[in-house]
């Protein structure tokens, strides 16, 4: 999907509503293509005040793996979100993120090899430094956060006690 669009494509993924501070992204000035995938209560006006992005609705399955693996990089303009699960969806495919430097993309980021991602409060600073990531790299990195690498970490961490007394 991403390459039918000039390039690069920068690609937000998630609701789309107030809380995730997306003008900050669509109102950047960057070159090639601003692509959101995703569905919410802000669509309509966001597309109507944004006419250059291209709002491409809800995927699933291989349409939004495409998206996620065609993309250049990943921007996440939410300074809110605690975590951000599609942070790590975007490096398993070898996408690269772009964020602010807060709770979330901070602990996923944390420890990163170089081209993985880009923080900085200047978003677009943060969207051009991501391109050309590692691609390998990102996957490296979200392999970090596997189901198995977080089973052996909290297994790691099990205190083994003797019956109660």
């Amino acid at each position: 999907m991403p390459d039918e669009y000039p390039r690069p494509v920068f690609l937000y993924v998630g609701r789309v509503a107030v809380e995730k501070n997306l003008p900050a992204f669509l109102g950047l000035d960057l070159p090639g293509t601003k692509l959101v995938v995703g569905d919410g209560p802000a669509r309509d006006a966001l597309a109507r005040a944004h006419p250059a992005v291209r709002f491409l609705g809800e995927r699933h399955g291989v349409d939004l793996a495409e998206a996620y693996a065609g993309a250049d990089a990943f921007v996440f303009p939410s300074r809110t979100d605690t975590f951000g699960l599609v942070l790590l969806e975007s490096l398993a495919s070898g996408t690269p993120i772009a964020a602010h430097p807060v709770t979330g993309p901070v602990d996923i980021l944390e420890g990163a090899a170089p081209g993985v991602g880009a923080l900085d409060q200047d978003l677009r600073a943060a969207a051009l430094r991501a391109l050309g990531g590692d691609r390998r790299a990102c996957r490296a990195h979200a392999e970090r956060f596997s189901w198995r690498a977080c089973a052996e970490a909290f297994l790691a961490n099990l205190v083994v006690v003797g019956p109660a007394r």
